[in-house]
């Protein structure tokens, strides 16, 4: 059976965005199973004490874009670092993705284009417009998605990914967590390569 970890993700972060492709190379080297589950970053903020982007000291505000320069450089990935359309409201997106993989679909190539659409193409993912074409492109039925992700049976899928990020301690998106242990960040992708390589078993709280 392959290794399965949850990975954590809303579609407005910049850092899922820079984070996508790297996360599922690591699984593919390890017969991992990423399992995408995303969630309510505003009610996970709730619960670990950070804030929201602009109530952040200038000083993080300032080193948030040296890191989001690094990372993009080091990832070969385009970026626009002050978006026409950020902040914007994730949640129909996210709900899109629930619901292809509630319904047994691949989202992946899909999220991919939607975490694009923020930070590289200059497009408002909580617009049905957007979102559309993105679906057709990776091969979905875009008005039947976009159906069920509008149900409350889908919003329920995110709300419980919500809280079982939170019970596992995945304290900011992306969040990645194997055996129960959580890595959070993109920039902790090489701790999950190790624990995937060495097997060992997971780390808790002491």
């Amino acid at each position: 059976m392959a290794t399965s970890i949850d990975y954590f993700v809303t579609s407005v972060s910049p850092w899922t965005y820079l984070g996508h492709d790297a996360a599922r190379a690591v699984a593919a080297r390890h017969g991992a199973t990423l399992v995408p589950r995303p969630v309510n970053l505003g009610q996970m903020f709730g619960v670990s004490g950070q804030v929201a982007l602009g109530e952040r000291p200038a000083v993080r505000q300032r080193y948030r874009f040296i890191e989001l320069q690094r990372y993009a450089e080091m990832r070969g990935k385009k970026m626009n670092f002050k978006p026409k359309h950020f902040p914007t409201n994730p949640a129909l997106a996210d709900h899109t993705i629930c619901a292809i993989a509630a319904d047994g679909g691949d989202p992946f190539d899909y999220m991919g284009r939607v975490f694009a659409a923020v930070w590289a193409e200059e497009q408002d993912i909580a617009d049905e417009a957007t979102l559309k074409p993105l679906l057709t492109a990776s091969g979905f039925d875009a008005e039947a998605v976009i159906a069920r992700a509008k149900t409350d049976e889908v919003a329920a899928i995110r709300q419980k990914n919500t809280e079982d990020a939170i019970a596992a301690d995945a304290t900011g998106v992306p969040s990645f967590v194997l055996n129960g242990e959580p890595f959070w960040g993109q920039d902790r992708l090489d701790e999950l390569d190790h624990a995937l390589a060495s097997g060992r078993g997971p780390y808790g709280p002491l």
